[in-house]
């Protein structure tokens, strides 16, 4: 499988010399975690990720794209190998990566991100997905509860490369928060203007949080889940046990690697 059979083309960029609230605008009306960075000819320069974008103010920055935008950690052509591409996708830990004709013209195609990957898996090869949850599921937990500050656990997220926590309250799970709620709640990170104030609501946790959260029991099976995550574009489902406790959590990257173990 080849990286031009499951990529998607019609993924949103941006070019280098735009506004930075452009891409901020993008990303959170998207969905987007990345967002591809090009000049005029659509050679790729870069990328805007949600991280940077959740430092500059939603109106009235004058800050261009160039001056937010990182290097991606990989960068894959339309010819290379998929399974090859995920695997390297997983050792840089990232979910999305831009897709380029050749790494001499370097122009932007597009962007495979592992919900397209695990998309085809499960059209092509189910079999693949045929484990419980219980044999994937990471169990070594970080957590946050819902009266602590929107900052904190910002910065917890990018300290542990984490877009997504679960909030548990009492031992119980009671919600989900990701990088998306806190970039569609108005969060505004202190960096670039940290004079215009952290954020436009409150700071607690509990303002943005997902309670209606998609939870599976650890017998159910991985393809049950990467369905739920492809029909719905969630990026983890935490595993409940029969009184509700949180006992694990299965992300995108948990289902790729199983798929090319």
């Amino acid at each position: 499988m080849r990286v031009k059979e499951v990529l998607n083309e019609r993924h949103p960029f941006i070019y280098d010399d735009e506004l930075a609230t452009k891409a901020r605008a993008l990303i959170r009306d998207f969905s987007l975690r990345i967002l591809p960075v090009t000049n005029r000819e659509r050679k790729l320069l870069g990328i805007v990720s949600r991280g940077a974008v959740m430092t500059i103010s939603s109106s009235v920055s004058p800050i261009k794209v160039k001056g937010i935008m990182t290097n991606p950690k990989h960068v894959a052509t339309i010819e290379d190998d998929a399974f090859q591409t995920v695997k390297a996708m997983l050792r840089v830990d990232e979910w999305c990566t831009p897709v380029v004709n050749n790494r001499t013209e370097n122009l932007l195609k597009g962007v495979l991100g592992l919900e397209n990957f695990i998309e085809n898996i499960i059209k092509t090869s189910p079999e693949k997905l045929a484990k419980p949850v219980s044999e994937i599921m990471s169990t070594n937990l970080i957590t946050c509860s819902p009266g602590d500050e929107i900052d904190d656990v910002w910065r917890l997220m990018q300290n542990k490369s984490f877009a997504g926590l679960p909030v548990v309250a009492k031992n119980r799970l009671v919600g989900i928060v990701t990088q998306k709620d806190l970039l569609e709640s108005g969060a505004l990170m202190p960096t670039f203007e940290s004079h215009k104030g952290r954020f436009k609501a409150s700071t607690k946790i509990s303002a943005v949080i997902k309670t209606n959260v998609i939870t599976v029991q650890p017998s159910v099976k991985a393809i049950r889940v990467a369905k739920v995550m492809v029909s719905k574009d969630i990026g983890r489902v935490p595993v409940v046990d029969k009184d509700g406790r949180l006992i694990g959590i299965v992300d995108r990257e948990d289902i790729a690697r199983l798929i090319i173990k």
